[in-house]
């Protein structure tokens, strides 16, 4: 397959997964804004809804903001480059992650790093 027909698949891909991300996120905010503010001691099990929630929710987001990132990049004709080292991504990972921006190499040494600096804030590139 042509490389102009990858990144169209993916682009199409990559659309089809932020019209479910918006979609999941509109739910899960509407369902927030719905709940009853409880007081810590009236129920613990709506506090850890409630919160296990807002955190899918931010994962969600961080999700959302890597698709517009890889939707950016094909906009600008970089998609499928490492962004930390400037080599292809291999074509297999971004059939598996549409929205990958570095190479496995890469991504493996920013996760070691951001292991080893647990604690601390995480690298993004």
């Amino acid at each position: 397959m042509a490389k102009k027909q990858t990144v169209s698949k993916e682009a199409a891909h990559l659309q089809g997964a932020r019209t479910q991300v918006l979609s999941e996120l509109e739910n899960l905010r509407s369902a927030m804004l719905n709940e009853v503010d409880t007081e810590p001691d009236e129920g613990d099990a709506e506090i850890f809804e409630r919160e296990k929630t807002a955190a899918l929710i931010a994962v969600l987001e961080r999700r959302m903001q890597d698709i517009e990132h890889a939707l950016r990049a094909i906009e600008k004709g970089q998609y499928g480059i490492c962004e930390r080292c400037g080599n292809p991504v291999e074509p297999e990972r971004l059939e598996v992650k549409p929205d990958a921006i570095l190479c496995l190499n890469c991504q493996r040494e920013v996760e070691a790093i951001n292991k080893r600096n647990r604690g601390r804030a995480p690298i993004r590139w």
